[in-house]
Order: C-alpha cells, then structure tokens, then sequence
C-alpha cells in the first residue's frame, strides 16, 4: 500500500514537473489589436511587428494581430488595453486627448508639418518621445510612432475652397482639435467611429470626411464619395503602446528584442505610408468613382490661412510651449502666412 502511494506520489510530482516545463516553455502571447485594414500602412507594419518580434524572440512570443475592429472599436480598444485584455494597441494620436493626454492633439493641427521630413523631426526626436513619456500615469507605455499619411477632404460635391465645405456635416476622430478645424471652415464636425464611417458616408448621415488616402481606399470610401481634394491639411500618424504593467514584467532579455522589432517595424512603417498613400490616390483615380482635384498653390494658400488660426486657439489646450517648441523644430512660422 505504502509502494503504491510513493509510485502515485512520484507520477503526481513528475506530471506536475512536467506541467511547470511546459508552461515555462509555452510562448508569451501579446494579442495586438487595430481597427484599420491587414492592407494598411499600420496593418502592414502590424504584421511585420509580428514576423520580427517571433523571429528574435526564437518562438519566445507569439503576436495575434487582430484587424478591422475584429476584437474591439475605437472608443473601446485604450479601457481593453488599460485592463490588460490586449497588450498592445496602435491607435491614432487623436484617441489619447479623450484619455486625457492632450499634448498629442498637437498632431491634430491643422498645416503644422509641411512634410514628412518636418514630422520626424518630432515623432522621432525628443519632443515626441517627452509627449510619449506622458502615457506612463496612465498605465501605458509608449513605444513608437508610425506614420500614416496626411489627411485629405471628401464629399458628394466639389471642394475648391473652404468655403465649399460650409454647412457639410464631416465625419472626425475624437478630438477637440479636429473639431475647431471643422468649424474653422463653417463644416459640422461628426465624431464617429472609423468603422461606422462607410455606411454613414452611405446612407448620408454624414456628407464628408477626411482621411489619408490608404484608409479612404481600403474602406471603400470612394465609393460613397464623389470628390476628393488633395488637401494635405493634416496628419495622421499612430502611436505604438503597451500595457505597462505586462511590458515592465517581460524578461529583460525579451524585452530588449521586442524593442529591436519595434524599432525595424517603425522603420518599415514609416517607409511604406507614403508609397501606400500614391498607390491608394491612383486607385481611387482609376476607379471612376470619385473625382479627385489638386488644389493650385494659391488654392492650397486659402486653406492654410482659414485653418492655422486653430493653433492659436488650441493653446490653452495643447500648451503654447508645446505648440512653439514644434515651431521651432520644423521653422513654421504661421505669421507668415
């Protein structure tokens, strides 16, 4: 009897043992979640994230990207990262003022980088990593930018002027920013989820919108919309972040290859959102859709100077000193305009 309960003992502790090998071996899982399309910029570089991340960790993690909204919307992804049901998220900048770090909405003025030359100089420099260093207090690390693209105005009529967009009820992110920028042109800013916007453009319950190009081709934007005016009147960019808790807790070694990922991923990011943007705007072109005009300099001017004045109002949100140490960074001076 006793032989038998030292037999049952030992196969008791060898299975426990073996259990504690394999949940020791079992791989970490970083579920990563977005709202936009796999053929994206950032659904490209989500999945490039994953490729590296899995091959220098050598099976260590394994990344589930989830696309489209697949697991949570716009106004529900940051609370689900927050509580640590996914582990990192790449939501557009505008979601965090919502959150309550309104330095970010600094992305969402209007004409504030010229170029992408001018918005490195920010995203990859230490005004941007000051502004990621903000998300800390609220459980989230920051752990890069990737670019999108600059946004552009569409509507069911033609828009040459600010004018034009007058009384049109226009679909925005969440952002106090991006709502004075609406009325700035006499628009009616609407706030509303990304993945609602088709069928709102649709059955028009909003008449118009603004997005890079990659994310109005990829939704069948222009199916809905019969102009499109390549305004390049402001941008839009993510900010790559993770649970804080479930990042600080990684192995140290972990750690530093994940970082290693994120690093190449950014590169590869920022390198394929311009080229993305081209290739949509051409195939928005060919598809007969939707008219697409190229504003002249002059018409280009109009727009600068009916939305600049937004900077000025913003300050007492974002900060005047933020505001001016981008200036200084990218030598935009709106007073000569």
């Amino acid at each position: 009897m006793k032989r038998r309960t030292a037999l049952f003992s030992l196969a008791a502790l060898g299975l426990a043992t073996f259990s504690g090998l394999a949940a020791a071996q079992a791989p970490i899982v970083i579920k990563f979640s977005h709202v936009v399309a796999a053929d994206t910029p950032k659904g490209k570089a989500s999945e490039f994230f994953k490729k590296r991340a899995e091959e220098l960790t050598k099976g260590k993690v394994k990344v589930e990207v989830f696309a489209n909204s697949a697991l949570y919307k716009d106004k529900e992804e940051l609370e689900a990262l927050q509580l640590g049901a996914v582990q990192m998220l790449a939501p557009s900048l505008a979601k965090f003022g919502p959150l309550g770090v309104k330095e970010f909405e600094a992305f969402d003025l209007p004409y504030i980088f010229d170029d992408y030359t001018e918005l490195h100089r920010i995203t990859q420099g230490p005004v941007g990593a000051g502004i990621l260093k903000k998300l800390e207090p609220k459980g989230i690390v920051g752990l890069a930018f990737w670019d999108n693209g600059f946004k552009s105005f569409s509507a069911n009529t033609p828009i040459r002027t600010p004018a034009d967009l007058k009384g049109k009820k226009l679909r925005i992110q969440s952002s106090k920013v991006l709502e004075e920028e609406i009325r700035a042109v006499g628009g009616l800013p609407q706030v509303m989820a990304f993945s609602e916007v088709y069928q709102a453009l649709q059955t028009g319950v909003v008449d118009g919108t603004e997005n890079p190009h990659s994310n109005m081709y990829t939704q069948k934007m222009h199916e809905v919309q019969k102009h499109l005016t390549v305004t390049d009147h402001g941008y839009l960019g993510y900010a790559v972040i993770a649970n804080k808790k479930f990042w600080d807790g990684l192995p140290a070694d972990v750690r530093g290859q994940l970082e290693q990922a994120m690093k190449e991923s950014t590169a590869y990011a920022n390198k394929i959102a311009q080229e993305e943007n081209d290739k949509s705007l051409e195939a928005i072109k060919k598809s007969g859709k939707t008219q697409v005009y190229v504003p002249t300099k002059d018409e280009k001017l109009a727009f600068k100077k009916a939305l600049v004045p937004v900077h000025q109002k913003m300050e007492g949100r974002i900060g005047k000193e933020l505001i001016q140490s981008i200036y200084k960074e990218t030598g935009f001076d709106p007073a000569k305009l």
